[in-house]
């Protein structure tokens, strides 16, 4: 659990610095007068790095998965529960005597 939350602070590093190094690139392009230009390949393999490291830090972070199968939720439950429904239905309502609409 710990090693997670670590991978996951340490991917959130990694892109805030790509980030910075991204803004001071485009920074020193446009000092240069030249504003096209590709990224710097460590740029692209630092935010490559940190995609793995997130992705491997969540995927250690979560909770323990449960099983979704009938039979594991029909553990927990009673059958009484499961079956509960009401016996009749009652349809008639007070909407004939109240607005006078006869048959």
């Amino acid at each position: 659990m710990m090693l997670g939350r670590t991978l996951l602070l340490a991917a959130i590093a990694m892109v805030l610095h790509a980030a910075y190094s991204v803004y001071e690139h485009l920074s020193y392009l446009k000092a240069l007068g030249k504003p096209e230009g590709t990224l710097p390949q460590d740029i692209v393999v630092e935010v490559i790095a940190a995609m793995f490291i997130g992705i491997l830090g969540a995927s250690l972070n979560n909770p323990q998965l449960k099983e979704i199968t009938w039979r594991s939720e029909m553990k927990k439950r009673k059958m009484d529960e499961m079956d509960a429904r009401p016996g009749f239905a009652n349809y008639t309502h007070r909407g004939n005597s109240l607005f006078g609409v006869s048959k």
